[in-house]
């Protein structure tokens, strides 16, 4: 029998049970992507599908390259003498980085149930709001690190390189991480230079708003970008977010939960 043949006579429930495994193996391998339903997200932006909580390979990085990293960085809290150093590897316009702020409650319960904050009833803990009150309370020097995880950052970046300078850089930091925020860079800014303003009047609340438009129309810290991520790629990053706690990596959009005992670790605890 011929194979046209053959598949003519074959029973239809074979050939249903076939396709049906053979798109479960697609799915399962990536090729095919099923999304939450986000229609609602604080940007219209879909939260990526993929789980950024346990991607397979870890960086083999050393502390002396942390270090290194640190040193180079332009947004940093202390300095390479301290138990614990911290780097954040990230992008204001990425949403696993909003997530991992804690500041955007919404986007966090659109993600899924393993990232709904233990204030909404959940179990995740946000990592950077912890490793704020560490590097706020002396325990860890830190430093952040741009590099395009979603590829609407770069204005928010340099906003907050002209925070810090200011003195600012959480205050503003946490309004770029907001639900305003996101919205913000991702459905207005984009990328746009010519709106500075709207990056500057998110801000006002924070720093001085003429100040920092004067800083974003200036140009300076255009450059910074791509060193920022070079830093990240010699780390062996490409997307966000990314942590290392001295050198042990975090590649995603971990809860503190799971970083909490290589905190404890370095301090002594």
């Amino acid at each position: 029998m011929d194979s046209k043949n053959t598949f003519l006579t074959t029973p239809k429930a074979v050939i249903i049970g076939s396709i049906v495994i053979s798109v479960a193996i697609l799915i399962a391998g990536g090729i095919i992507k099923i999304g939450p339903k986000n229609a609602g997200t604080a940007a219209n932006t879909p939260v990526p599908t993929a789980s950024p909580a346990a991607r397979p390979q870890q960086p083999t990085v050393t502390l002396d390259a942390v270090k290194k990293a640190f040193s180079e960085s332009q947004i940093k809290f202390g300095d390479t003498n301290k138990k614990l150093i911290i780097l954040e590897i990230s992008d204001p316009s990425c949403p696993y980085c909003s997530i991992a702020t804690g500041k955007n409650p919404e986007l966090n319960k659109e993600a899924g149930s393993r990232f709904t904050l233990v204030a909404d009833g959940g179990t995740y803990v946000a990592p950077v709001s912890e490793i704020e009150k560490l590097v706020k309370n002396g325990s860890a020097s830190f430093a952040w690190i741009y590099t395009p995880g979603h590829g609407n950052g770069e204005m928010g970046t340099k906003a907050l390189y002209c925070a810090f300078e200011q003195g600012k850089f959480w205050e503003a930091h946490d309004l770029l991480m907001s639900s305003k925020g996101y919205d913000l860079l991702n459905n207005t800014v984009k990328n746009d230079k010519s709106k500075s303003a709207d990056v500057a009047n998110l801000l006002s609340s924070a720093v001085n708003s003429a100040t920092l438009k004067s800083c974003l129309d200036s140009g300076k810290y255009d450059g910074r970008l791509q060193t920022d991520v070079g830093l990240a790629q010699g780390l062996g990053i490409t997307g966000t977010p990314a942590f290392f706690l001295n050198a042990t990596p975090f590649t995603g959009a971990y809860s503190y939960k799971d970083m909490e005992s290589a905190v404890k670790t370095a301090l002594g605890q």
